[in-house]
């Protein structure tokens, strides 16, 4: 729990918020924001989520809550943004009882459900303040250098030069310049961050899509790539293989019933890359290899790089 935020006041902030105080806590997790299952006195079992404000969180909030209303699976939004101590919280239904997928059912199964969320989202109010998206997604940036800020940790991946990996940063500066094509192009409503860790099944159906606050506003093919190159990834930020990125794009158009123009699958491909190489970037500072180089120029080949 983040030091400025103690059990009472997460307690008082349900009470204020839900009409109950905690009566015991179930689990404790998070990455970038800090999140709490909870027990109420009430008897029901939440999630309260604690993160720093920002600007999106109130479009975040509201897409979450059409997608509810609208019978998309994921736990009900109860209560938030609001503050609680120097941070903002927000309070959504336990949705517990995960189990993933069969690797060979996986890609159709992200990939169907994520052409379902765009689908259902094509008739809502475009939300410009989903824009910019978080860093992983944001190739658009105005930094000076190649990377934008991370958004977990406090560096400046610019000012991290070295032999190693001179190779990822002129990788990110050519993604970058492959993108510049959907730089001012239609924006659809998306999640950024969609892979198993956010993504829940049950019994080889969709259970709840979690992490609201990484619902972007981008051009297709952005969303479409993010997710075909990261659903099988996790922590590490290693991904999914050439292959199945490749089987996840083919299932996305299957589920959307429209075929992607070849320039269009190589936008894809190039979205994807830009995720791969940032990840690669960041997590070089821990020590780990997210993106091969092989595997790199494999899939620059795909995205016409």
């Amino acid at each position: 729990m983040p030091a400025d935020i103690d059990e009472r006041a997460l307690s008082d902030w349900c009470l204020e918020h839900m009409g109950s105080p905690v009566a015991e806590p179930m689990f404790s997790t998070g990455n970038l924001s800090a999140v709490h299952g909870l027990r109420l006195a009430d008897g029901r079992e939440v999630v309260v989520k604690v993160r720093d404000g920002d600007a999106r969180l109130e479009s975040c909030t509201w897409v979450h809550g059409r997608m509810w209303e609208a019978g998309f699976p994921c736990p009900q939004p109860l209560a938030g943004p609001s503050p609680l101590g120097g941070k903002v919280a927000s309070a959504e239904t336990c949705v517990p009882g995960d189990e993933p997928p069969a690797p060979a059912d996986a890609p159709k199964l992200f990939a169907h459900l994520l052409s379902d969320f765009v689908t259902r989202a094509e008739g809502f109010d475009p939300q410009p303040l989903l824009r910019p998206a978080p860093a992983w997604v944001h190739w658009y940036h105005e930094e000076n250098g190649v990377w934008p800020v991370p958004d977990d940790r406090d560096v400046d991946l610019n000012a991290e030069r070295c032999s190693v990996t001179a190779w990822v940063d002129e990788l990110g500066a050519a993604v970058r310049r492959r993108l510049e094509e959907v730089r001012d192009a239609a924006c659809v409503i998306g999640h950024g961050d969609w892979d198993g860790r956010n993504v829940k099944f049950r019994d080889g159906r969709p259970l709840a899509v979690h992490d609201w606050d990484s619902v972007v506003y981008e051009p297709e093919v952005v969303i479409i790539g993010q997710a075909a190159a990261m659903f099988h990834g996790g922590p590490t930020g290693a991904g999914a293989s050439v292959e199945q990125t490749e089987a996840f794009m083919e299932e996305y158009q299957i589920a959307r019933g429209r075929t992607l123009s070849d320039n269009e699958l190589q936008l894809c491909w190039a979205a994807g890359l830009w995720v791969r190489a940032f990840n690669a970037k960041k997590f070089h500072l821990d020590n780990f290899d997210a993106l091969e180089r092989d595997e790199a120029e494999t899939r620059m080949a795909y995205a016409g790089i």
